[in-house]
């Protein structure tokens, strides 16, 4: 006879543990960490450069024109910085409260559509994957966009069931929304995916009319018209050209940044960006044939399928590109919970990340070994510097509990995985995460401060590290070095510096890691 389930059902549902999950995934350890570079330097140089020159309507990046993006992140970041001071836990905030929007508007449209157990499952595991928690807690502007595409899908679901202006109408406030935050992407989808499925029922009649409704297209130009015709003025046709003709239609066509990746790309991410539920997910697959006769699971799968696909075909490629799509699994999956009884297929992923996690200095030995390119040695030795002993017991400690639970054969399955969950997100973000900004990124920022002490012209050489300047509190011109100039710049570009300018003496103010400041002083013997 087996032993009776264990049940924590009513634990999980509890209002109060998915406030703590929220907290413990998108609000804490936020402001522990330096910016990391490129993105978050990015997004946070720019918003340092519009509190300090005033002009709230073009973002500048080290004094010239930053087209990357719309201007909404930059507002909030500039909000929240004004309010808490210029500092990492204040310039992320606003990714943060917009995920714990995010999971919040997916648990009422969950509870409304199914029932309260199941939404608070949903909510449980999006807020506990690996991808979602890394961008809730990162100063770009991803976790506002994912908010208001989610947003715009859910109010087109609720005009499917009943064509009301309401939903019609805030469906076009979030698109706007969502294109003063990143653009296009948030009218491309909710477009397409709605095309589909009403076209996949047989109502296209309805989809013209709310793809053309005047009032809705008003409400979505009353939003993100302004500012767009703000930036016009102020700068002409440059904007547009660069992001619209470069930052999307480009991104699609042509590989930007070197984020190509390869054909089968999405299908090798998609289990990473999921964990640890990557098993439950994939436990999901059998039901597709028979969800097309259900509507809601019709939409959630074109919704997912979409998504994937498009960005399957991109020239650009990067793992959070995904979570456009990914809201729908976290439906399905809490929906289908209970076909989730292989403890093998549940476990496993999770477990064979933590031993990944624990064999992790090894791996980086075995690369030390193979490279002698002095920015990756540089980079690779201080973080197997910080790989320390602690590091191995805290993983240890991690695995052994991910396995204890696993083998708990009482407790179902998807209730252990929410327990895995949430030891996971204590080792990436109280183990994992601190010392690879460490590694990687605290350097920059001690050279930042330290030529923010020193007050002497600073320039950047072959280096793209925008954070430097964040912590520097000024612009940093990417201009010919000269002698008086402190310059910032990776290690493994000095000797190119010296090679270029022999006329210029080289004293090394700093160097760790794989960045160093060096100030250049005019030789008095050249020979």
């Amino acid at each position: 006879m087996n032993p009776p389930k264990l049940e924590i059902r009513p634990w999980l549902s509890s209002p109060w543990v998915v406030a703590a999950v929220v907290y413990l995934c998108f609000f804490w350890q936020l402001g522990a960490v330096p910016l990391y570079d490129l993105d978050e330097g990015a997004f946070t140089e720019a918003t340092r450069e519009m509190l300090a020159n005033g002009n709230f309507i073009t973002p500048h990046k080290d004094g010239e024109p930053r087209y990357d993006k719309p201007v909404l992140i930059y507002w909030l970041q500039a909000a929240s910085a004004q309010a808490l001071g210029f500092k990492e836990l204040a310039l992320r905030l606003p990714s943060a409260i917009a995920a714990a929007l995010w999971v919040v508007a997916l648990w009422a449209f969950v509870r409304e559509q199914l029932d309260t157990p199941t939404a608070t499952v949903a909510a449980l595991t999006m807020a506990l994957s690996l991808q979602v928690s890394l961008i809730a807690k990162a100063a770009v502007a991803d976790a506002v966009l994912n908010l208001f595409i989610a947003l715009t899908f859910f109010e087109i679901y609720r005009y499917w069931q009943g064509p009301r202006r309401a939903p019609l109408l805030r469906a076009y406030l979030w698109m706007g929304l969502g294109f003063l935050t990143k653009g296009p992407v948030a009218v491309f989808f909710p477009v397409l995916v709605s095309f589909l499925f009403f076209a996949s029922n047989g109502r296209l009649t309805a989809w013209w009319r709310a793809a053309f409704a005047p009032l809705g297209w008003s409400v979505f130009l009353l939003v993100a018209g302004p500012w767009y015709l703000a930036i016009y003025i102020d700068n002409g046709p440059g904007f547009f050209e660069s992001f619209f003709l470069k930052h999307n239609v480009g991104r699609f066509g042509d590989a930007m940044h070197g984020h190509a990746g390869f054909p089968g790309y999405y299908f090798v991410i998609l289990p990473l960006i999921l964990l640890p539920f990557t098993g439950w997910f994939l436990r999901l697959l059998p039901t597709l044939r028979r969800a097309w006769s259900e509507p809601l699971e019709r939409f959630l799968w074109l919704w997912f399928g979409t998504v994937f696909a498009v960005f399957s075909f991109s020239g650009t490629k990067l793992p959070h590109y995904l979570l456009y799509g990914a809201v729908p699994l976290f439906v399905l999956m809490a929906r289908h919970r209970e076909l989730l009884v292989n403890r093998w297929l549940a476990f496993a992923p999770p477990l064979l990340f933590c031993s990944l996690l624990f064999f992790l200095p090894e791996i980086l030995a075995l690369v030390l070994k193979g490279t002698d390119d002095p920015h990756e040695v540089a980079m690779m030795t201080e973080g197997l510097r910080l790989l320390d002993p602690p590091y191995r017991f805290l993983v240890a400690t991690a695995a052994l509990a991910m396995l204890g639970i696993a083998l708990w054969r009482r407790l179902p399955a998807w209730q252990g995985l929410v327990l895995v969950g949430v030891i996971q997100t204590l080792v990436a973000y109280g183990v994992v995460v601190p010392r690879v900004f460490e590694a990687m990124q605290a350097p920059v920022k001690e050279a930042g401060l330290l030529a923010r002490e020193l007050d002497l012209p600073t320039v950047v050489y072959r280096t793209s590290m925008p954070s430097f300047s964040v912590y520097r509190d000024a612009i940093t011109p990417d201009r010919t070095p000269q002698a008086g100039d402190l310059v910032f710049l990776r290690l493994d570009k000095l000797p190119d510096l010296i090679r270029r300018f022999p006329e210029l003496a080289v004293e090394l103010r700093y160097q760790r890691g794989a960045v160093a400041l060096v100030h250049l002083k005019a030789r008095t013997d050249h020979g």
